[in-house]
């Protein structure tokens, strides 16, 4: 009997403001977007950032692959970071689409708030066409942010979450596991604070604000709404969350600082890594409940490669190891390598590798982290490695 599965993938990662900095690249600059498909098809949409233009053109390049019929799409919060994709997301341009939004009544708008948001984004002088030019079916369902229903055979929580003008955490529990996106929080108040702790609770994969530093969130950024990897950490060690997904990078934190930011979250919890703009996360693969790798978009520029290579890494037996093999598809951005160990995801390798130059080999000294591992037709692990030096 097949284990049921359902997929996560990461649209937008990156907070306040989208980013085209080359120093963001690899993480990704687009704001705040997830689409996650439950094992019974129903089809999910997490925020509207920049991130949901590319969910849309997708999409769109898939046609004419079939789609479930209605799309639920849940904002957390109104800050424009979070919705400022959907006037460029083209299946909303579609009449045979459906989709259902849902999020929280504000109380500067009153009833009816979460469709005036969005009527008022495009309003004039704001955007050259009205919201009535999206021809697809819409609906809208404010919710009460203490609520938990069913869409299909999922369960999807609410609560509400600690950020100015308010904020939503929601929580998609499936078969195939327990999903919790709860971005746009701030630690501090006691009654938010326990929302956050049950949303989580249990959960394999945590999304949590980490936009800012320990420091930052002691300091000069109290009061932003927003957290850091440290109180991530702590909550999924306190309620047993398996796995933590640092969100939301600042447009200020260059790759190279949310590295630095996942090497202190992975010195007090095993299982966390910072979200990228195109990363997937599986639930539910047989042996392995959470899976993630990149698709070959965010590692584009590839070319064949055979290179001699010395590889140290940290197995996902948690042993280290250090073998020599052979460097495949190499890219300005990652590579893939066959091992006959099998690296821990989201693990950091370093790798030296041999490379012909004008002068006879050169050796290349490169760290990268785990995106993908599986087993490969040689009888070894296919690693897909993104290199951060």
């Amino acid at each position: 009997m097949t284990s049921p599965v359902a997929k996560l993938t990461f649209w937008g990662v990156r907070g306040s403001t989208p980013t085209v900095d080359p120093a963001t690249w690899r993480f990704g600059g687009n704001t705040p977007c997830l689409d996650f498909i439950a094992p019974d098809g129903t089809q999910f949409v997490l925020d509207c950032g920049t991130g949901l233009r590319m969910l849309g053109n997708r999409w769109a390049a898939s046609e004419p692959a079939p789609r479930p019929k209605e799309t639920h799409i849940f904002v957390t919060h109104y800050h424009w970071d979070h919705i400022q994709g959907l006037p460029f997301f083209a299946p909303l341009y579609v009449q045979q689409n459906h989709f259902q939004f849902y999020s929280f009544r504000s109380q500067f708008l009153g009833r009816d708030s979460l469709r005036q948001v969005f009527e008022t984004q495009m309003a004039l002088p704001y955007f050259p066409v009205d919201f009535s030019a999206m021809s697809a079916q819409r609906g809208f369902r404010e919710l009460e942010g203490g609520e938990s229903f069913f869409i299909g055979e999922n369960k999807v929580t609410a609560r509400h979450i600690n950020h100015p003008q308010g904020c939503l955490g929601f929580r998609i529990e499936t078969p195939a596991g327990i999903i919790v996106y709860a971005t746009d929080n701030e630690p501090g108040d006691l009654v938010l604070d326990k929302n956050l702790r049950e949303l989580a609770a249990g959960a394999d994969i945590f999304v949590n604000d980490a936009q800012f530093t320990p420091a930052q969130l002691a300091g000069p950024k109290k009061g932003w709404g927003h957290s850091s990897w440290k109180e991530g950490v702590r909550i999924a060690r306190e309620v047993g969350a398996k796995t933590v997904a640092l969100f939301h990078h600042d447009p200020d934190s260059s790759d190279r600082v949310v590295d630095g930011l996942l090497r202190d979250a992975r010195e007090e919890f095993d299982t966390v890594f910072a979200a990228s703009e195109g990363m997937v996360i599986t639930l539910g693969a047989a042996g392995q409940p959470v899976q993630a790798h990149m698709p070959g978009s965010r590692t584009a520029l590839r070319r064949e490669a055979h290179f001699r290579a010395v590889v140290t890494g940290l197995g996902a037996d948690g042993c280290k190891f250090h073998e020599e093999t052979t460097v495949r598809d190499l890219a300005m951005q990652g590579a893939l390598i066959l091992l006959k160990h099998n690296p821990r995801i989201q693990s950091e390798l370093e790798i030296v590798m041999e490379t012909p130059g004008s002068n006879g080999v050169r050796e290349m000294r490169m760290r990268g982290y785990v995106v993908r591992a599986e087993p490969s037709e040689l009888g070894t692990t296919a690693v897909g490695v993104v290199f951060t030096d």
